[in-house]
């Protein structure tokens, strides 16, 4: 049978997370490579109570379908969430729901790309992202992400030059640098986007993973008209419970939602209503410090270990939250070798090569530092010390 799937098909970049996922799944081997938030950190109990609670008391209700835009005191939750945090002025009107955040990506794309059309990100910018756009076939445009945000000669330039439909970034401890921009460079960029038709796609899945408890404030604060922010209750609930949301405004949500009742009529009325039970009886904010404690901890052994056992010609990010911190290998030493070296010797890393649009990232490696414990990585740092001083 020949089967002829859209012309897309042939265009689409191959998946590097295919490989990824198998390698990590190999026994024995210690994975720095992948994305997944600690399983040790899920309230299983208090999730568990919130849906006997959901069921035994509204079961029918939960268990029918429901509206597109998603249950009302969530979004309320969400909306006063961002009001005090932030200070955004947020209504729950102004809130979609979405099978977590990685569907913003696919929908926004929906309804904003053309063949042909510019989109900017990061680089190097978020692989899920690259893949949910190629689909859409856009022309990516990506600007160097320095220390503490983007270069915003190059940023200005590609608005100028490209107008791009939307920029796509992660100000919030990005996935794969760990870097967080500085609110020098929020207003900067909210300034160079102010007048024109460029939206800023402002990802936050890590704004509430600072190690010092303290959140920033988003671009959105900036440029609220031409903004719009996602964000994710997988990193500090549940990731199996595939709850995330849109903030945007009202012209975009209207498209947006259009968008979501064609691909799935709404997300999950269960998971939403027992996440919403779980929220109004438990601290949040109290969870939210316990996972960043530790994820806090983790971090600071991963960069200590960095500098202590690897050859000093390398550097790494230091990451003030999140999940991600990159390292940057010695000249001569490839990502892709260090990458299958290590499988080999029983640690795997993500290469940065797929994180950067048209090429590069040969020199450096993403790690991940929120799912192995403080054992595992510091026997498979030991690892990876290894593996990069047997290539020099």
């Amino acid at each position: 049978m020949q089967y002829r799937f859209a012309d897309r098909m042939a265009r689409v970049p191959e998946s590097f997370l295919e490989e990824l996922f198998s390698v990590s799944a190999v026994p024995g081997v210690i994975s720095f490579a992948g994305g997944l938030p600690s399983s040790a950190t899920i309230d299983v109990a208090g999730i568990a109570d919130a849906a006997r609670a959901v069921l035994e008391e509204e079961g029918r209700i939960a268990l029918q379908y429901t509206t597109t835009d998603g249950y009302l005191p969530l979004r309320e939750y969400i909306a006063e969430r961002y009001r005090r945090r932030l200070g955004l002025p947020a209504k729950a009107e102004e809130i979609q729901i979405v099978n977590g955040s990685q569907q913003c990506l696919d929908l926004v794309a929906k309804i904003f790309l053309s063949p042909g059309d510019s989109v900017g990100m990061e680089r190097p910018g978020y692989l899920g992202a690259i893949e949910a756009f190629s689909f859409y076939e856009p022309v990516v445009h990506a600007v160097p992400l320095e220390d503490d945000g983007p270069d915003l000669e190059a940023f200005a330039a590609l608005v100028r030059q490209h107008r791009p439909k939307f920029f796509y970034g992660i100000p919030n401890s990005q996935n794969p640098s760990g870097r967080t921009y500085s609110q020098e460079k929020r207003r900067a960029v909210a300034g160079i986007l102010d007048g024109t038709d460029t939206v800023f796609y402002e990802d936050d899945a890590f704004g509430d993973l600072f190690f010092d408890g303290k959140p920033h404030l988003p671009v959105k604060r900036y440029l609220p008209e031409q903004t719009i922010i996602s964000g994710s209750f997988s990193k500090i609930v549940a990731p199996g419970m595939r709850i995330g949301w849109l903030h945007a405004p009202e012209p975009i949500l209207k498209a947006f939602n259009i968008a979501k009742q064609a691909a799935d009529l709404h997300s999950n009325f269960l998971c939403q209503k027992i996440l919403y039970r779980y929220l109004a009886t438990h601290d949040l904010d109290a969870h939210i410090r316990v996972v960043a404690e530790r994820y806090g901890r983790n971090a600071r052994l991963m960069c200590d270990l960095l500098d202590d056992l690897f050859p000093a010609s390398m550097s790494h990010t230091t990451p003030e939250g999140g999940m991600f911190l990159m390292a940057f290998l010695p000249d001569g030493v490839s990502s892709m070798e260090v990458f299958r070296e290590g499988v080999r010797q029983g640690v795997a890393v993500l290469p940065a090569v797929p994180f950067c649009v048209g090429g590069g990232g040969e020199d450096a490696i993403r790690l991940n530092f929120s799912t192995a414990d403080e054992e595992q990585i510091t026997e498979g740092m030991h690892r990876l010390a290894r593996v990069i001083r047997g290539l020099l």
